[in-house]
């Protein structure tokens, strides 16, 4: 069983405008209405998400230089 929560939100004259008539239009209410376009949008978003390839990964080769040396390391910075 799915709870439910009240709650205010600012939504452009536009907008709801669009949102009134389309809940007249499908015989729903508002409310169904940003529910099923939230839910739509969400699960929209988690399957772009899962689609990206994976990041490549690469073998760095190592470290050059120990880092706790700073004269190893200014050495390497400057060329040497």
């Amino acid at each position: 069983m799915a709870s439910h929560m009240k709650t205010t939100l600012v939504i452009e004259d536009g907008l709801m405008a669009k949102l009134k008539a389309e809940a007249a239009r499908s015989g729903t209410t508002m409310s169904e209405v940003v529910d099923a376009a939230l839910r739509n949008h969400f699960q929209s978003r988690r399957r772009q998400a899962e689609d990206l390839p994976p990041l490549p990964t690469f073998d760095g080769g190592g470290a050059l230089v120990d880092i706790d040396d700073r004269d190893a390391l200014y050495g390497a910075m400057e060329g040497r």
